[in-house]
């Protein structure tokens, strides 16, 4: 009689490690003996290197199912207070319109979408992105506007980095702040002066005149809330040879005069009000707005519009397209991402509510603060500012007993300014809020009337000479789609011209583009975890916080380091914050002076970049013949550096997909000369559960949480960058002037805006963790081992492999070699990339880390089912180029050089090519089975960066 199993054994079966990882036992197996290992921890001892497998295995504790996990989840996010807000500072809370919440946020077509490094196949998210350059030039008034920055901090570092590039006062160091700037910018201003040796100074605006100085930033309307008219001072600054910069607010400029037309030369903000939850804090889109002169120094990406080679418009990413990897340490900016999702919202927010609805919103926000400030004036409350937008800071001698009561009537101030109280309003606020607010600050009996002051009011709260007159989101997407109808349609058919994990596996080398599962996304979306004021007082966040403990506490775990801040809101963050921990930490021992970074050339675009922001001479290391870091070069200028080592960025396992054997040596050689190591988190998802930095002897990583983490990629962010750290470096990472963090010396300075980065989708890998537990951590780190390497020996008899460690085998992605291919039949990597569209896929990471090759990484969520039929389109494309080899095709005339194929293609009446449609279009039964159609064919960049156009164009041309 067969046996059943027991209830006990039933219910300790974790599901989700399966649902995670995409090959099942017998597929497991298969593949094993395809790379000659029995098992996986066969192959575990026959590819990782024993002198760093970690003798112990993880402690984060055993899978929970999806059930179990966002339950206990749910007690966690109980624990939070979620108050009325009017704390502002740069923070509102909006209403999510619900057609963009369901089919935008919570949609596995937009959030699990790659960067748009490939073109023809995104040109939907490109055209939502272009919106949103097109929403942020409108608003600020000027010509040029980029793709998004990651918050409005940083935005504002970077206002301040370019002002330096192209201000006119070269001789001048010394950078103005007005006072009116949020704290939390100001912030990250002074991080990031600190390392570029600037000097700032904060004073009234009009102080600026009295300084020397590049460049200035005011303040538009100023944190207090107050619009001031900026114009002439404007004016004034840039006769003295000075940049301006103003930070904005989106919603004010639906009724402001644009700091374009005042003459500024950057606007910076965030969109955050447009349509995107707190969070806590993040993640949200930047805007960033420039004059067209100085497009070649703006940093970040910007969308173009160019032609394909049938001269259609269509869509790309312009001038900074991964510049990091071209200039290094000379990029303008060591960021090589944006926050496109949210970017994404935003825009569709704009869309949805048109230009007279958002100034709808604005207007009625204004209202409602109007009555507000009328109704305290008149019963004495003395404010700070007479003019306002949203915004109002009263001086009170009660501050401590107005905070108090709002919290016990359920409403949070802005406390951080002495003997003041600010209050910001938005587009949630109601008349019985403001009703509600006279109760809190005058007490019962005060008896002013909402309906009564909003019939009194009369004459703007601002100057006239600000009133807005200039038309603004007059191209037609901003005014055709109203309805949700309409609007539902117009977000499907651009998620329709994307291709996304939804349909097939991205196998970008490097990037980790893995299962996002849904039980790990809901929790995003939850009131307690969405709607939270990152400034709010830190006990109504007591969830959050025991939240972003537990994780801390297993990535502490899972890297070997004894500390992590959550801080750093993209890799390149995380990058940045670490080295500036470094400094820090030789500073503190008298060795300021240590200020070299060694990098292999090997090493990821962004490391030398980084470098160079956190204040670092960067010195590349030569790699040898088979990629790995020359170890004679790295003795040699380690030895010769010596005394002025600060410490080596080195990636593990390597940019080349291998399990360097001499790691640990390399740990050795830099810290017996004073140095440290920092080690880039890029390719964790091969260590987890296998080693650890910590153990193999690093100081400080980023975690990519977008990468290894399962935090989706969104179509080119959110990103997740926090670090951890050796407990010497503890002391000396981020911290916050607005919210002082435990752990940080509390004069560290900020990376970020908010203390806590992007914490509403840190419950993403919560979960992730939680789910997968000790067991399954281990086991994705292992197929994902397995499946690259099943994919390299597949397609080795067919392609040759560039690098692999000992045995033959790789980590977790391999890099096929196109160049001898492209020799004997000038067939590309960019047209074999091209082609992989035809089959349905997105192409691998081209060119990089190696020019003409092809870097593939599977990831652990793939199946065998989808991994061979990866395998099986490139060994057709590889019978394809052997065609033009022979000479069958001609260099032209073939599928490999035309691709990608649209409708346009196999409907053209004059189709006269040497292959038929059918080939062009359904080279496999599979592929017609399943069809993803690319849009738009082949882009001509060169005609979009000598013909730079990256505003919106007509609909009827996209037709």
């Amino acid at each position: 009689m067969t046996r059943l199993p027991s209830l006990t054994e039933l219910e300790n079966k974790n599901e989700f490690i399966a649902r995670h990882i995409g090959p099942d036992a017998q597929q497991q197996q298969e593949m094993l003996a395809h790379i000659g290992a029995d098992s996986l921890e066969d192959m575990t001892k026959k590819i990782v290197p024993e002198s760093i497998l970690l003798k112990d295995g993880l402690n984060v504790g055993s899978g929970r199912t999806e059930v179990e996990a966002l339950s206990y989840l749910r007690t966690l996010a109980d624990k939070n207070q979620v108050l009325t807000t009017h704390i502002g500072m740069g923070y509102s809370n909006t209403h999510v319109p619900n057609v963009i919440l369901r089919n935008v946020l919570e949609n596995p077509g937009w959030y699990t979408a790659y960067t748009p490094y490939q073109p023809e196949i995104a040109q939907g998210r490109l055209e939502a992105i272009l919106n949103f350059q097109q929403l942020t030039m409108d608003l600020t008034g000027l010509e040029l506007a980029s793709s998004s920055l990651l918050d409005e901090a940083t935005a504002g570092a970077e206002a301040m980095g370019l002002a330096k590039r192209v201000s006119k006062n070269k001789k001048s160091n010394l950078f103005f702040v007005s006072d009116g700037i949020h704290p939390q910018v100001l912030d990250v201003i002074n991080t990031r002066a600190g390392t570029f040796g600037y000097d700032v100074i904060v004073g009234p605006a009009q102080d600026a005149l009295n300084h020397d100085v590049f460049g200035a930033m005011l303040s538009y309307p100023a944190s207090n809330g107050g619009v001031d008219d900026i114009e002439q001072l404007i004016a004034d600054l840039q006769a003295k040879k000075a940049v301006v910069a103003v930070a904005a607010d989106f919603m004010a400029l639906t009724m402001l005069k644009s700091p374009g037309e005042m003459g500024a030369d950057v606007v910076f903000g965030n969109s955050q009000r447009f349509g995107v939850p707190m969070g806590f804090g993040g993640p949200h889109a930047a805007f960033f707005a420039t004059r067209d002169k100085h497009k070649r120094s703006t940093p970040g990406r910007i969308i173009g519009v160019s032609k394909d080679t049938r001269g259609k418009p269509a869509l790309r990413m312009a001038m900074q397209t991964r510049e990091q990897h071209i200039r290094r340490e000379k990029a303008n900016s060591n960021i090589c991402t944006a926050q496109v999702l949210l970017a994404n919202m935003a825009s569709f927010y704009a869309v949805y509510h048109g230009p007279k609805g958002l100034k709808n919103i604005a207007t009625r926000i204004n209202r409602l603060t109007t009555i507000l400030a009328n109704g305290l004036v008149a019963k004495g409350i003395k404010l700070a500012n007479d003019t306002w937008f949203d915004t109002i800071t009263l001086n009170v001698a009660n501050k401590n007993e107005i905070i108090a009561s709002g919290v016990e009537a359920g409403v949070n101030f802005r406390r951080d300014l002495a003997d003041q109280v600010g209050i910001s309003l938005d587009e949630t606020t109601t008349r019985d809020d403001v009703a509600k607010l006279f109760d809190i600050i005058l007490g019962a009996g005060h008896g002013l009337d909402v309906a009564q002051l909003d019939s009194d009011v009369s004459g703007n709260s601002f100057s006239d000479t600000l009133v807005r007159t200039s038309e603004y989101l007059t191209h037609s997407v901003f005014n055709s789609y109203h309805s949700e109808t309409e609007m539902m349609r117009y977000i499907r058919r651009l998620e329709g011209k994307d291709l996304a994990l939804n349909h097939s596996m991205i196998s970008l080398g490097s990037c980790t583009m893995k299962l996002n599962a849904v039980a790990e996304m809901l929790p995003v979306s939850w009131n307690e975890f969405a709607n939270m004021h990152p400034f709010c007082p830190q006990e109504q966040a007591s969830g959050y916080i025991e939240m972003i403990d537990e994780l801390s506490d297993w990535l502490v775990n899972i890297t070997g380091y004894d500390a992590i801040c959550m801080q750093p809101n993209s890799g390149a963050q995380g990058e940045y914050a670490g080295l500036l921990a470094i400094q820090k930490y030789h500073e503190s021992r008298g060795d300021a002076h240590r200020n070299i970074c060694l990098i292999p050339a090997s090493a990821h675009g962004t490391n030398p970049a980084s470098a160079q922001m956190a204040g670092q001479k960067v010195v590349v290391t030569a790699c040898d013949a088979e990629g790995n870091v020359d170890m004679d070069d790295l003795r040699a200028k380690a030895e010769e550096l010596s005394e002025n080592l600060s410490c080596i960025m080195i990636t593990y396992p390597s940019t080349h997909g291998v399990y360097e054997e001499t790691i640990k040596e390399i740990c050795d050689i830099i810290h017996s000369h004073g140095g440290q190591v920092y080690l880039d988190g890029a390719n964790m998802n091969a260590q987890v559960g296998l080693t650890s930095p910590g153990s193999i002897g690093a100081d400080v990583s980023h975690l990519n949480l977008h990468k290894t983490f399962a935090i989706p990629h969104g179509g080119g962010g959110p990103g997740m960058g926090p670090i951890g750290v050796k407990s010497h470096l503890a002391p000396f990472v981020a911290n916050h002037s607005v919210v002082d963090l435990e752990g940080p010396d509390s004069g560290n300075g900020a990376v970020s805006a908010a203390p806590y980065g992007s914490a509403s989708i840190l419950p993403i890998t919560w979960m992730y963790i939680t789910m997968l537990g000790n067991e399954g951590l281990r086991q994705s780190t292992q197929l994902a081992i397995l499946n690259a390497n099943y994919l390299k020996a597949r397609l080795s008899e067919h392609y040759p492999i560039l690098f692999s460690g000992r045995g033959g085998y790789v980590a977790h992605e391999c890099i096929v070699d196109l160049r001898p291919l492209k020799e004997a039949s000038g067939v590309t990597e960019m047209d074999i990339a091209k082609r992989l569209n035809d089959y349905g896929f997105h192409a691998p990471t081209m060119s990089f880390p190696v020019a003409g090759t092809l870097m593939i990484e599977p990831t652990e969520s793939e199946s065998k089912v989808e991994i061979d039929r990866l395998i099986d389109a490139l060994i057709a494309i590889r019978k394809e180029v052997a065609k033009v080899e022979s000479g069958e095709w001609n260099e032209t005339d073939n599928p490999l050089h035309n691709a990608p194929h649209t409708l346009d293609d196999i409907m053209d009446p004059t189709w006269n090519r040497a292959y038929d449609r059918e080939v062009a279009v359904f080279p496999t039964a599979e592929v017609r089975a399943n069809k993803f159609w690319p849009t738009v064919n082949r882009i001509d960049d060169v005609y979009g960066d000598r013909h730079l156009h990256c505003s919106c164009v007509p609909i009827d041309e996209y037709l």
